[in-house]
């Protein structure tokens, strides 16, 4: 009976892990498949709520690491993971995305040769001062199975001399999560609560490092924010990190457009999405959910690991190009701004199926040499 780890610790994580967490327990039902939250993350909105709206089970174990440095959270996660695994002993680990958990599970499994399984390999943004790029090559080159989204995931992965047998092309399982959620986030509208039933609004997030801790791309970006919100109201649910810079910004104290919220649940927040005009963020994950509920992304970056969405009209790079972040948002929330492009392939809510189905021919393959 394979014993498997699969370890989250942030936000973006939870909505990669439930479809395949579900897919597993439903197809494999002897198999041992243990829910490992890392702790990354403790705001309620942002761990706690999700497992709950996204109808998981509860973590079979929370190592409740914080927040903190990069250096100093990655130290604590090596150390918890590497007495979870040597507790347990898995058989394999499946880990998501880009986090500082991704990365420190690796490792950890690396050295006690566990084999990794990463979903989400092999996107780049050719971006090494971003913290997410680096954990991304470095996940990505001890890992024995790699799970991709997209068509450039693989050729980065070859471009990089990995051997081909082990990508796998299985789609995007985050998209699982978003399309068997959807009904029910429409259900909650919003919306309608915060009177903008009808109204053209825009949707902002903003945490990326590159934007929150450097004061003049903070700036600039908030500048640009509160001359859209002068226009059009701008609903910006707040993430931990951008809270204290928020609060000490006079130009969005005066804004009287711009609605801030504490951090949302997921259900509310698809909410929120899926009736905008426009969403402007320096998400990766929402980039990818904008182009399949249709509406207008403007990234704030001038890159992205996730070139599919660059198509159709479906998200544009402004960065933190005040007149261009403007300008963008205008046409989308003046309706100017059309979409034009079908779902990636694979993008179809059974990414986790093809996931499991990967797993159990690996496995039996194992039991069968």
């Amino acid at each position: 009976m394979p014993k498997l780890d699969l370890v989250v610790g942030a936000r973006p994580n939870f909505m990669k892990a439930a479809p395949v967490v579900e897919a597993l327990r439903t197809r494999f039902p002897d198999w041992d498949v243990q829910l490992v939250h890392t702790g990354q993350h403790y705001d309620r909105a942002m761990s706690e709520l999700l497992f709950e709206q996204l109808g998981m089970p509860e973590p079979d174990v929370n190592l409740g690491v914080g927040s903190g440095g990069h250096s100093e959270q990655l130290a604590r996660l090596l150390v918890a993971l590497d007495a979870r695994f040597a507790s347990v002993k898995p058989d394999m680990i499946v880990v998501f995305g880009d986090v500082n958990s991704t990365l420190a599970a690796s490792l950890v499994a690396s050295r006690m040769l566990i084999p990794v399984a990463h979903v989400e390999a092999g996107l780049r943004s050719f971006d090494r001062t971003m913290p997410e790029e680096v954990n991304r090559v470095l996940t990505d080159s001890i890992s024995t199975l790699l799970f991709t989204t997209e068509a450039s995931a693989e050729e980065n992965l070859r471009s990089e001399g990995v051997d081909p047998k082990r990508i796998h092309f299985i789609g995007n399982v985050m998209i699982d999560t978003l399309m068997k959620h959807r009904e029910a986030a429409s259900a909650i509208d919003l919306p309608e609560q915060l009177g903008l039933a009808g109204k053209p609004y825009a949707v902002l997030t903003l945490h990326r490092p590159s934007n929150v801790d450097d004061e003049k791309a903070f700036q600039r970006i908030i500048g640009a924010i509160v001359e859209i919100a002068r226009d059009f109201p701008v609903v910006f649910p707040v993430h931990p990190r951008t809270r204290a810079r928020i609060a000490a910004s006079e130009a969005a104290a005066a804004a009287t457009n711009l609605i801030l919220t504490e951090p949302l649940g997921y259900l509310e927040f698809l909410s929120l999405m899926q009736r905008a005009s426009v969403i402007l963020t320096d998400s990766g994950g929402i980039q990818e959910e904008a182009l399949i509920i249709r509406v207008p992304c403007v990234t704030l970056r001038w890159n992205t690991e996730r070139p599919v969405t660059l198509t159709g009209g479906a998200n544009v790079l402004v960065g933190d190009d005040p007149g261009r972040i403007v300008s963008e948002a205008h046409a989308a929330l003046r309706g100017d701004r059309a979409i034009d492009v079908e779902p990636p392939a694979g993008w179809d809510g059974c990414a986790a199926d093809r996931i499991s189905g990967v797993l159990g021919d690996w496995f039996g393959s194992k039991i069968a040499n």
